[in-house]
């Protein structure tokens, strides 16, 4: 899938761990609803730094365009490493490391690390990053047309307001995880779930996602994961943008309604 539609439906996906919550009796407050989700779409374009052209690349000018290219040579050599004799031979990473569980969950525990042991700082930086990617996802319109470093800005200010809101008692900081130095654990959350729901996206296009690498399937360890091809789409296709963008603006919006008690 595109940009906008992995933001979106990361987005959508943390509304409805908000709705989740709420009918668990362990409602998040509203703090915690709005900046999960904000970073569950930020996080829905993260795995895709293993490609040189996505939006990904483009948000943080030579540093991200650098980082998608040593993180595509990584992914090349793992799947060159790690392959069976069914894989396809390949030219490029794409679609293989980032585009798997493993990877999800490796970069969600260490924004959960990072935030517990790092500090307001760590917190600031992973909201900023994932803040910035977000605005790129969401607003991708109106990112494109103006200044990166607007966007930026934007970014820095949005993380520095909101990590105040969250410090506030009863804000969230310790939403989940209340025990002693646990504030902010659950940053990782809306981390993993954003790559978990980018990969899924991915799965349901024509070239599937090798989500469940290194578990082998058949005698495929890459096995691309996704439904019956005559239920697939092409990036960019009309399913996407006129079906399931329209969807997941909807499913967020119950949501984050039935999280917030209106529903």
């Amino acid at each position: 899938m595109m940009g906008p539609a992995h933001s979106l439906s990361g987005a959508a996906a943390w509304l409805g761990v908000g709705a989740a919550a709420a009918a668990l009796d362990r409602p998040m407050p509203w703090p915690v609803l709005v900046v999960g989700a904000l970073l569950c779409a930020g996080a829905a374009l993260a795995p895709d730094l293993d490609h040189r052209s996505a939006t990904i690349s483009r948000a943080f000018g030579p540093i991200s365009r650098g980082l998608c290219g040593i993180v595509d040579t990584l992914s090349y050599a793992v799947y060159k490493a790690t392959r069976s004799a069914a894989d396809p031979r390949r030219s490029g990473g794409h679609r293989t490391l980032t585009h798997t569980w493993v990877w999800a969950v490796l970069i969600g525990a260490g924004c959960s690390v990072a935030a517990v042991t790092g500090g307001r700082w760590a917190v600031l930086a992973i909201l900023f990053v994932h803040l910035v990617l977000a605005v790129e996802g969401l607003l991708w319109r109106a990112a494109r047309m103006s200044s990166d470093v607007l966007v930026w800005l934007l970014g820095a200010t949005s993380a520095w307001i909101l990590a105040g809101v969250l410090d506030q008692p009863g804000n969230g900081s310790d939403w989940l995880f209340t025990g002693p130095g646990q504030e902010y654990l659950w940053l990782g959350l809306p981390v993993v779930l954003g790559a978990l729901v980018h990969d899924i996206g991915d799965a349901l296009t024509v070239s599937g996602c090798p989500i469940l690498w290194p578990i082998p399937v058949g005698r495929k360890r890459w096995y691309p994961v996704g439904p019956p091809k005559g239920l697939r789409f092409r990036a960019g296709s009309w399913v996407e943008l006129k079906v399931l963008m329209p969807a997941f603006m909807l499913l967020g919006g119950v949501g984050g309604a039935s999280a917030l008690g209106f529903l």
